[in-house]
């Protein structure tokens, strides 16, 4: 979801209100993918390379997140939507982590549509935690394949992506969800993400539908 902080200095405000109009944002687009019946959605939301910035952008996107679980999560399970986070959550502030696990534990029902939220996620860190977990979990290294692995990554047990979008006019990965995307279609918007609304949305699926996935073949 690129192009907060682009879209806060186009309309002269505060980086923070760039973050805030980002999450604004996913309300409708969340209920446009209930509607045309997408099973999974996920949002890369904090990235581990993120802890970078600066301390106070740190903090905003913290309260962000904290905020929106409490204010989101009736409308959630009005919705029939049941929110993951992938990621470390050890990593992450005591407050912000209760917050995390208790949105997560409220939602747990839903049964329309899984919202992945990755927050101090990584897709390289992801791999290596299913890595580790092979080897505290006893496997050997000839017993360890892409089956293997793919039954420890944070994803476990749901579907590849089908379709990548990316908003901001940025044209390439960034390191999510870099195994499961292997054979995902991409598509790339110049809408800042705050911008990307539910008809960008509509626009983005119809691009897919049109396309022929072979899967190598």
């Amino acid at each position: 979801m690129d192009g907060n902080r682009r879209w806060a200095r186009a309309h002269a405000l505060a980086e923070a209100e760039g973050h805030a109009a980002g999450v604004r944002a996913i309300r409708p687009l969340l209920r446009r993918a209930v509607e045309r019946g997408v099973a999974v959605l996920s949002l890369y939301a904090f990235s581990r390379e993120n802890w970078a910035r600066s301390p106070e952008e740190i903090a905003a996107l913290f309260e962000l997140l904290e905020s929106s679980i409490r204010s989101e999560t009736e409308q959630l399970l009005s919705q029939g939507v049941r929110v993951r986070l992938l990621g470390r959550l050890d990593e992450l502030p005591p407050g912000t982590r209760a917050s995390i696990v208790g949105g997560l534990d409220a939602t747990r029902r839903g049964d329309r549509l899984t919202l992945n939220v990755a927050f101090n996620y990584s897709g390289r860190s992801e791999i290596v935690d299913a890595a580790r977990r092979c080897i505290a979990d006893g496997l050997s290294a000839d017993q360890v394949g892409e089956q293997e692995l793919e039954q420890r990554l944070y994803t476990a047990g749901l579907p590849d992506p089908d379709l990548l979008i990316r908003t901001g006019g940025e044209q390439r990965l960034s390191n999510f969800l870099i195994w499961q995307c292997a054979y995902a279609e991409l598509h790339f918007s110049e809408l800042l993400w705050p911008d990307f609304g539910p008809d960008a949305f509509d626009e983005a699926l119809a691009e897919y539908a049109r396309r022929a996935r072979r899967f190598g073949r």
